[in-house]
């Protein structure tokens, strides 16, 4: 048997790499620990030595030494919800290119879960923070701010000059859906809301009411029904929608499932979709392509947002930025489908007649 042969992976070592790699060992400790910061043909040389020897990098000692974990901590309101996923992928996508991992802090909307993620920052087992909840979470009397880490905000701003807010264009997209619905002829229209107190509920709600003036409607010309950005939502409001003798024509939900909610329920009670009332979704959520009829709402560039938002944290963690220079806000996609269409002529009869 031959005596030249790569050890066992053990006791490999990062100057086998280097030899096998033909560069220095300092070179590749770059490349282990900054791949970003060298160039593609000599990141890819050493990787692929990496692979073929077989070594295993000690995380642990390295991290002791650079006082790093390669870690970040994502917190999220509630998991189960699809929008939070992508945006996950999107994160994990840009965060693995630098090799960090995720931790994910699940709220599940109790806000008795927060302290164990104080906890966690504070003792700086993490690097970074995105925080997906519109404010710094706290245990009562500490909040994550205060472990000085970067921190950065996504889909919901934290209105604080030192963190960035990278978020979509929630104002603007709920105009546009007024716009649409105006354009279409429905003057009567029906919102249903999200959370109140709740950041993305409130420039929802104010986009909406920008686009009920633009559009030459007041007060008196809409219902709102309060919600969470959950199905149930939809279903109360569609219920409460089946008692009222003059009806909305058109149906604004500030999130898909609400959406996809009233929509199943009012059509089991006998409403015609779009004829007798056309709705618009917000989100554009994988289940909205599979409703009957499909639903017409506002795509957030999910997978993007969370690439922008990781890609954010890394500037912030390296160092290479000011938080004022970086907030981001991503616009929105309409996509026109069959839940919507004009007021129909039965409607416009009913409506001038009850006038």
């Amino acid at each position: 048997m031959s005596r030249k042969r790569w050890r066992t992976v053990k006791e490999i070592r990062i100057a086998d790499v280097a030899r096998l790699a033909g560069v220095s060992t300092a070179t590749v400790s770059r490349v282990l620990a900054n791949p970003d910061m060298v160039r593609s043909k000599t990141h890819d040389l050493v990787m692929d030595a990496v692979r073929r020897s077989g070594y295993t990098p000690n995380s642990v000692a390295r991290n002791l030494r650079t006082r790093r974990t390669m870690t970040v901590l994502v917190v999220v309101p509630n998991l189960a919800n699809p929008v939070f996923a992508q945006i996950l992928r999107g994160i994990d996508d840009e965060l693995t290119q630098s090799g960090y991992g995720l931790v994910i802090g699940n709220l599940d909307n109790c806000t008795e879960r927060e302290a164990r993620y104080v906890d966690l920052v504070r003792s700086r087992q993490v690097d970074g923070i995105l925080l997906m909840t519109g404010r710094l979470p706290g245990d009562g009397t500490r909040h994550m701010g205060e472990a000085g880490l970067p921190i950065v905000a996504m889909c919901a701003a934290i209105p604080d000059g030192r963190i960035p807010n990278v978020v979509v264009q929630d104002r603007e997209a709920s105009r546009a859906a007024v716009h649409h619905l105006a354009s279409l002829g429905h003057k009567r229209l029906g919102y249903i809301s999200g959370p109140l107190g709740n950041v993305i509920e409130g420039e929802r709600f104010a986009g909406f009411l920008e686009g009920l003036a633009d559009a030459g409607l007041g007060q008196q010309d809409f219902v709102r029904w309060e919600g969470r950005f959950i199905f149930a939502a939809g279903v109360s409001a569609a219920e409460n929608f089946l008692r009222l003798k003059n009806r909305p024509t058109g149906i604004f939900a500030t999130c898909d499932e609400s959406a996809i909610g009233f929509l199943k329920t009012v059509r089991a009670n006998g409403v015609r979709v779009p004829e007798d009332v056309s709705i618009v979704g917000f989100d554009g959520i994988e289940f909205a392509d599979y409703t009957e009829p499909t639903l017409t709402t506002f795509r957030q560039p999910l997978h993007e947002l969370g690439r922008a938002g990781g890609h954010v944290l890394l500037n912030m963690m390296r160092g290479e930025m000011r938080p004022e220079d970086w907030n981001v806000r991503l616009p929105l996609t309409l996509l026109a489908r069959d839940t919507t269409g004009p007021v129909s002529a039965g409607v416009r009869r009913r409506r001038m007649s009850e006038a």
